[in-house]
């Protein structure tokens, strides 16, 4: 085995997970699911049949990831953060086949107790605030809050908050990194 696994934790057979990833207490990964590399899976947490999970992918305490969650490599997952699959459940109405995509794409932050309704994109390095409920798809770089998720600015890939209006045109430099960010109208992009 070249992962770690807390003794508690439980990995159903036919679980694919990468090298130096760390499984711990209470934790259940279902047999379907893909965990890749250097990953961490907090205290109960639970990875449903039909999830992907890229490298480098930090999920604290208490988060379930849902059957058709794709997490793209380096994204962290705050604690007890939700995930939902079926956008409108009822439980005496089976709606399996009725479950929605949703992709966390690379980079991204979902901060503690936050919410992602099924069905959206999280773009690139995206940052959602913590407790805020994400309702649409979400531009790379875009700094969320609220209840439903408003864009509050922009995020650089380092974590800090960028010095430029939501909408418009401008140029940053990350003083952590020297990144050189460009607005131009209502996105933001990475200059090489």
């Amino acid at each position: 085995m070249s992962y770690f696994k807390h003794e508690t934790a439980l990995v159903d057979e036919g679980a694919l997970i990468g090298a130096a990833t760390k499984i711990w207490h209470w934790v259940h990964v279902s047999s379907g699911a893909v965990v890749g590399s250097n990953c961490i899976l907090g205290q109960n947490v639970f990875i449903g049949n039909k999830v992907i999970i890229g490298n480098n992918v930090k999920i604290q305490n208490n988060v379930s990831v849902y059957d058709n969650v794709s997490i793209e490599d380096d994204v962290f997952c705050g604690p007890s953060m939700v995930f939902t699959n079926v956008y409108n459940p009822r439980a005496f109405v089976n709606r399996k086949d009725e479950f929605k995509n949703t992709l966390v794409k690379r980079g991204a932050t979902l901060g503690a107790n936050c919410t992602v309704i099924c069905g959206i994109t999280i773009g690139e390095y995206a940052f959602i605030g913590a407790g805020a409920v994400v309702t649409k798809d979400v531009a790379p770089f875009a700094l969320m809050a609220g209840v439903p998720a408003k864009q509050a600015g922009w995020m650089t890939r380092f974590g800090e908050k960028i010095a430029l209006p939501v909408a418009g045109s401008g140029e940053y430099i990350c003083s952590k990194t020297g990144d050189v960010y460009v607005l131009k109208g209502n996105s933001i992009c990475l200059q090489n």
